[in-house]
């Protein structure tokens, strides 16, 4: 008898049932319906845009925000108003962002709205008047202190440009979709009232999976890691900057600064610390950098692309490989078992396709492997498809979120902690981290799977395992990822 094959269904065009190229036609990305992809909205790039309807929600964007900034120094803001105002909740309905957990993430909350009101207040007080700039942007608020990342900026820029991501996406489903995929949805929070100075609810007709609508975005505004502007960025770049800033005066001040905080034999931490101080001292480097940053903003956009490529790569084409492997040449969704036992069997059936059938591939990107946990995790996510557990990112119980717990019930969970043995804490990891979350977690069941991509890796992993005396420990799956020992095959 044939084995039977189960129609594993994870992205918009496997779900809705239309061509990935109709998708590229719209311009829209891929997404997954089972979990966030860790891509973002990137306002540089609606700013760098050569299409007017980009241009016009950068206008829009930076429009709202200096009426927050207009508004936060006429008059103490009450709570009420920083909260109609500057907090915003998860756009979830884009699957894009962090989350390992489907697309549940925290929104933009009182931390957000207190810092970028404070920012408003007294740092960014001339926001959207900027003279040394050809523009304003965004990602300003996050370049003075931590608190602001590129998840926050992403998430505000997709919250003012809902209505916008709300018409692109209806327009898809007018055109391409059957009626019954399609419901109305009240939006609230799509469009703000300048008149009124509130935020409005409209409604639209939207693809509807679950009970909740979908957005669709088009790939030309998304980028990976990290957005153009970026406080990584400047503080890496700050002591050049800063040391080469036009105003001779200022240079030597700012010269002097370092010469004075910094010495020869400063730690990374050190270093770090005093750029930021830097900063914070002299926002001049801020402005100088922003220039630099719109002088090479040809590169902003073919970066991006690089990056959406390598996304759609990775978590889309060679994530549907992976699943035709695991649907045709095993019984991987198939399993029926307790939490532990069905845990336990896609750990080794995972481990099989990844060593002995090509499986391997998914996890390097131009010919060099992965080094990310994040990445990794998701990768796994999605493979736990058609399965009756309950196969989600635990909460934080105070001890740390554990990487995933598989569960049917309050009594039957496992966990899984995934690690890769390059990790400077492996040690340390194996020795406390699982049995902390088991009993944070109220069970005995945990697995740890730590993968390697060579030869030495594989070797620090054993020597550790033997020194803390869990060699062999069947809790613990080590998988080889290594390619220099792998035959080529189907998943290229």
């Amino acid at each position: 008898m044939a084995k039977r094959e189960i129609k594993v269904r994870i992205y918009f065009s496997e779900i809705f049932d239309i061509s990935g190229a109709t998708l590229e036609e719209h311009g829209a990305f891929d997404i997954s319906l089972i979990n966030d992809l860790p891509l973002f909205v990137d306002p540089f790039l609606l700013f760098n845009s050569d299409r007017e309807d980009f241009q016009a929600l950068h206008k829009q964007v930076i429009e709202y925000v200096k009426f927050l900034r207009i508004e936060s120094n006429r008059e103490l803001l009450p709570d009420a108003q920083i909260a109609a105002w500057f907090t915003f909740p998860e756009v979830k309905q884009n699957w894009l962002g962090f989350s390992l957990r489907g697309n549940a993430g925290r929104g933009l909350g009182w931390d957000f709205a207190r810092s970028l009101h404070a920012n408003l207040m007294n740092v960014f007080k001339t926001f959207g008047d900027e003279v040394t700039t050809k523009g304003s942007h965004l990602e300003q608020l996050c370049l003075i202190k931590n608190g602001i990342g590129r998840d926050n900026i992403s998430d505000f820029t997709v919250n003012l440009i809902k209505h916008y991501l709300c018409l692109y996406t209806q327009e898809f489903a007018a055109k391409y979709l059957k009626p019954a995929q399609v419901r109305r949805h009240a939006i609230p929070k799509s469009h703000f009232n300048f008149t009124t100075q509130s935020w409005a609810t409209k409604t639209y007709d939207l693809p509807t999976w679950n009970g909740d609508f979908v957005l669709l975005t088009p790939k030309a505004m998304l980028t990976k890691d990290e957005t153009w502007i970026s406080r990584s960025d400047l503080i890496n770049k700050a002591e050049d900057i800063g040391t080469a800033l036009p105003n001779a005066v200022l240079r030597q001040q700012v010269s002097r600064y370092f010469r004075q905080n910094l010495k020869s034999d400063s730690k990374a931490d050190e270093i770090k610390r005093v750029r930021s101080e830097a900063i914070e001292k002299f926002p001049e480097i801020i402005d100088e950098y922003i220039a630099i940053r719109e002088s090479q903003s040809d590169e902003a956009t073919n970066a991006s692309n690089e990056k959406v490529a390598e996304a759609l790569r990775l978590f889309i084409s060679q994530i549907k490989k992976f699943v035709h492997l695991l649907n045709h040449e095993t019984s991987f969704y198939e399993t029926g078992w307790d939490s532990l036992a069905e845990t336990r069997k896609r750990v080794e059936f995972l481990k099989d396709v990844i060593e002995n059938k090509d499986g391997y591939r998914i996890f390097y990107s131009d010919g060099a492997p992965l080094a990310r946990e994040n990445d990794l995790q998701i990768l796994f996510r999605l493979t736990w498809f058609a399965t009756t557990l309950d196969v989600n990112r635990e909460p934080n119980n105070g001890r740390g979120p554990v990487d995933f717990s598989a569960s049917r019930g309050a009594n039957d969970k496992a966990l899984v902690e995934m690690k890769l043995a390059s990790n400077s804490k492996l040690k340390q990891n194996l020795l406390k981290q699982l049995e902390i979350y088991k009993t944070a977690n109220n069970t005995d069941k945990g697995l740890t799977v730590i993968l390697f991509f060579s030869t030495k890796e594989k070797n620090r992993v054993t020597n550790i395992l033997k020194d803390i005396g869990r060699h062999g420990d069947r809790s613990i799956y080590l998988i080889d990822a290594d390619k220099s020992n792998k035959p080529s095959g189907s998943l290229a």
